[in-house]
């Protein structure tokens, strides 16, 4: 496993990688992807065992599973670096014929990604279907899941807490990207959710915290997360980050859900992120 400060330094490349296949496209969704950075590299170079010669089945490996399909530039950087194709690639996001579309996709067969999303509310339900398969074939290992904080307005995400909880589906870590913000607003403007922890424990779920950006934290918290499976428990979560996390004008507002940077800002933001492994 990479050490703290390894982990630490893919992260940087991984927001370097944000913002350039953004910028590239002038489209896409920077602000979640950066808010996410320090947890994807935690979970794909130091938590998962997964491999890069990728089968759909995930037979004895871990799996994940995007709900929140809209940060795709993280997950395509992580899944990158991480040898499932070349890091090239990259800079073929969003642009036509390319594997690499806006929201993570199926038919062009892109290793790494087993279910198109994106279309919110959907990924906890197929996670807890991953994890179903899981146990019936005896297979031991986790099934994670990411979702978004305004994603939890969705019915159907509750729907699949009861569901999770009911059936005891204890391999199944779901982690909640809690920065507050969404496409249109702070959600305590758009649609207060209220006390988060209370509800996910009131629906039968184990719930811990952490601090997205804290490296070490996120360790400390996954295996914790991961030493609680198998005790007829969900588990939830709660990961306090703040959207565009690293560039300055752009950490903490909802304003950079879903826009990218212009040239100027572009060489702004990349100045203040190290490169680490090599711009593509």
């Amino acid at each position: 496993m990479a050490s703290i400060k390894q982990l630490e330094k893919i992260a940087s490349q991984v927001r370097r990688d944000i913002i350039r296949q953004t910028a590239g496209a002038n489209s896409g969704h920077p602000g979640g992807s950066l808010g996410c950075a320090d947890f994807m590299t935690a979970l794909y170079f130091g938590i998962m065992k997964h491999n890069k010669k990728f089968k759909m089945t995930g037979k004895d490996e871990d799996m994940f599973f995007l709900s929140n399909g809209h940060i795709s530039p993280v997950w395509y950087s992580v899944l990158a670096r991480s040898g499932y194709y070349p890091v090239k690639e990259l800079k073929t996001f969003r642009k036509i014929n390319s594997r690499l579309q806006g929201h993570p996709a199926t038919h062009e067969g892109l290793p790494g990604i087993r279910v198109a999303s994106g279309s919110l509310g959907q990924g906890i339900s197929v996670a807890i279907g991953a994890a179903l398969a899981k146990k019936m074939d005896k297979d031991k290992r986790t099934i994670y899941a990411l979702t978004g904080d305004g994603e939890l307005q969705e019915g159907q995400v509750w729907e699949a807490m009861m569901f999770a909880a009911h059936h005891k589906v204890d391999n199944l870590i779901v982690t909640v990207d809690w920065n507050g913000q969404q496409i249109d607003g702070p959600t305590k403007k758009v649609m207060a959710l209220g006390n988060l922890e209370a509800k996910w424990k009131s629906f039968g779920w184990k719930v811990i915290k952490m601090d997205g950006h804290n490296m070490s934290e996120i360790l400390k918290v996954m295996k914790e997360a991961k030493a609680a499976c198998g005790k007829g428990k969900p588990i939830c979560i709660l990961m306090t980050t703040a959207m565009g996390r690293g560039v300055d004008f752009m950490e903490g507002t909802h304003k950079w859900h879903g826009k990218a940077t212009n040239p100027e800002q572009t060489k702004n933001a990349l100045s203040q992120l190290k490169e680490t492994l090599g711009d593509y």
